[in-house]
């Protein structure tokens, strides 16, 4: 206490001390923030923000052992452990960004109270939409009968994809694929009916998926999901969406397939529209 001075004054030293424990927590967050690896963006898609998960099948990262999440991403790399979305992930890891997430989730806590929801993560954020007058302006390019589910499935190409296929070009933006689910037309013993090349004929819609490239969609995708600027969309059979949290999976699954515009029937598609 300082009782010669004015009671202003004597708060001075306390305030100052409080300005400098505050500026220092600021640029201490700031430092731990710049230490974050950026890969880290990725994890969040699947794993939860903080490093639990919202699903059962996603195991949770934070607190794990360091070494054990190094030869989890080591095991994915070689292909000792095979995963259809954690093995393309791995594989554009080199021994320093693993050991750098490893350090990262390890020191996360763990235990009830943590963000799981991936959800809001930028990449399960998809701008595409059912296409308007579907399939008008869409080319049917493949064609699959399920003869036990009694199910068919038909991809469609817009005109852009279309045209580029034909040219043997690398799809670009303004390119949409569109898969539908049929269920198949049934005679009255419950038998599919066919059609003259003896394929199941298509009766009612189950499903709609999709993916669709914009300019400047894939921004805010971290690089480790990036499908250059492909978005995917799921629907209901009347157009609602049922993406949910599932994007990110999606851009997993697609990422190794770069060289084919990210798009797994490419081959298909050109030799279908030549």
């Amino acid at each position: 206490m300082h009782p010669s001075l004015p009671p202003s004054s004597r708060a001075l030293p306390r305030l100052g001390a409080a300005l400098a424990f505050l500026v220092s927590s600021l640029c201490g967050g700031a430092a731990a923030a710049a230490d974050v690896p950026p890969q880290v963006a990725a994890c969040q898609a699947c794993h939860g923000r903080d490093g639990v998960s919202a699903s059962e099948s996603v195991p949770n990262l934070a607190g794990q052992r360091a070494e054990y999440l190094v030869r989890q991403m080591q095991a994915f790399r070689s292909g000792g452990r095979k995963h259809d979305l954690m093995t393309p992930i791995a594989a554009q890891l080199d021994a320093a960004a693993m050991q750098q997430l490893a350090a990262h989730w390890s020191q996360q806590p763990a235990g009830a109270g943590r963000d799981a929801t991936p959800a809001a993560h930028a990449a399960n954020v998809s701008a595409m939409t059912m296409p308007a007058d579907f399939p008008r302006g869409y080319t049917e390019y493949q064609r699959s009968d399920d003869a036990p589910s009694k199910q068919i499935g038909v991809k469609y190409a817009n005109a852009v994809a279309v045209a580029a296929a034909r040219a043997g070009q690398p799809l670009p933006d303004g390119s949409a694929i569109v898969q539908v689910a049929y269920a198949a037309e049934l005679d009255a013993g419950g038998q599919p009916l066919r059609d003259d090349k003896g394929r199941m004929k298509p009766g009612r819609v189950l499903s709609y998926s999709g993916m669709e490239s914009r300019a400047g969609w894939g921004a805010a995708v971290p690089e480790l999901l990036r499908n250059g600027n492909w978005l995917y969309g799921l629907w209901t059979p009347d157009g609602a969406s049922r993406l949910g949290a599932q994007q990110a999976a999606c851009l997993a699954c697609h990422k190794p397939k770069a060289a084919d515009s990210y798009v797994f029937t490419l081959g298909e598609l050109q030799r279908a529209v030549r």
